[in-house]
């Protein structure tokens, strides 16, 4: 009899254990969709792997990958090195930090100027496979804030290849690659918010025509490549709005000026500026109506300057003062009021148009000399070292 006890015991246990703990039903919801009392777990307590499955990717960030994985070993960390004088006198170094990319399997790099030392000196260059190599300034243009470096490997190094920026759109995607606060490898991206940016440089110049970007570029991503969504270099990310980071309002110069550069290095195995030599004021609306000059503006000649290209084409500059109201205005010069076809109605035709120019191409000025309309041809000249 105890023995039978025992067996039916165990037996109304077991079921217990069954319909508590492993039934399907165990803690199903009710009708009124409250959880169940039946068991303790419903299932698996993670989904199972062959139910699963990593969403797809979609084509964009298919495509965002790919340029990755391209374009990222061909960007570099760069480091410069300049000795100044601290409050005692004394010699100290301090180093900047940037990002350049390689343009050339023999080590060829393009950078921003600013990333570099102001002489040059102790740039050194790291390869995303952490290798560092010292580096040679071959080309600079501080105007538009370029440079040309160049490593010796003593191997073929993955390279990036140029893209054209003469047209762009608003809107368009771009990627962005660098080193931001020395974190090597990141990838941003963004769309070309406008174009045609001025963007005071901080170094007494202005960068003109640059391009305006919300791809974040942050401390440290200056001199990497802005790309497009072929993975073609279209800008170098020089710049950000505000002090303390992205806000997502980032600056790149077009890589049309770049090729300028290039261009110029190759022909001459080194880069020299064109060189107009004169210097003028932009005038337009009131004063110009006062001055009894096109009202749309032009560029009032004050002065030429010798050995310059505009002197030795005939650009005359003022020969005398007029009194317009507390202000002295130079008088008595040309009047420029387009250049290569470019109507001036802003401070800034003169520099675009010059940013593409080399030395011994022609330039042609627009003029009112007297009351009278003439053109004036000018054969740039290189600029004075």
């Amino acid at each position: 009899m105890r023995k039978f006890i025992w067996l039916l015991a165990a037996f109304l246990g077991g079921m217990f254990v069954y319909y508590a703990f492993v039934s399907p039903g165990a803690f199903a919801p009710d009708a009124a969709g409250r959880p169940g009392n039946q068991g303790l777990f419903s299932g698996h307590l993670f989904t199972p792997t062959d139910v699963a499955r990593s969403a797809a990717l979609s084509a964009d960030e298919l495509n965002n990958i790919d340029i990755y994985q391209r374009a990222n070993p061909a960007t570099v960390n760069i480091t410069s090195v300049e000795y100044t004088q601290n409050f005692w006198l004394e010699v100290v170094p301090r180093e900047g930090a940037g990002s350049g990319f390689l343009i050339h399997e023999d080590g060829l790099i393009l950078t921003n100027s600013h990333v570099l030392s102001a002489d040059g000196n102790r740039v050194e260059v790291t390869l995303m496979d952490q290798t560092r190599y010292r580096a040679r300034v071959l080309a600079r243009d501080p105007e538009n804030d370029l440079a040309l470096i160049k490593v010796e490997a003593g191997r073929k190094l993955p390279f990036l290849r140029l893209g054209e920026s003469d047209e762009l759109k608003v809107g368009q995607k771009v990627l962005a690659i660098g080193n931001p606060f020395s974190l090597g490898g990141t990838l941003t991206t963004g769309v070309v918010s406008a174009l045609g940016r001025s963007l005071p440089s901080g170094r007494d110049t202005v960068l003109e025509d640059v391009i305006q970007t919300d791809a974040a570029i942050n401390p440290g991503n200056s001199g990497g490549p802005l790309l497009d969504s072929h993975g073609d270099v279209i800008g170098i990310n020089t710049a950000i709005l505000g002090e303390g980071g992205n806000i997502g309002i980032g600056f790149a110069m077009p890589i049309s000026r770049a090729k300028v550069m290039l261009e110029v290095y190759e022909e001459r195995g080194e880069f020299v500026r064109p060189w107009l030599g004169f210097r003028s004021r932009f005038v337009n609306g009131e004063l110009a109506r006062y001055l009894e000059l096109p009202q749309e503006g032009g560029y009032l000649v004050v002065e030429t300057l010798r050995g310059g290209s505009a002197a030795a084409a005939g650009l005359v500059g003022a020969n005398g003062l007029m009194q317009v109201g507390n202000y002295r205005i130079p008088w008595g010069g040309d009047y420029i009021t387009a250049i290569d076809g470019r109507k001036v109605t802003t401070s800034d035709v003169l520099k675009r148009v010059m940013a593409k120019k080399r030395v011994g191409d022609t330039v042609v000025f627009d003029i009112l000399r007297g009351g009278r309309e003439q053109k004036l041809e000018i054969r740039l000249r290189e600029a004075p070292r």
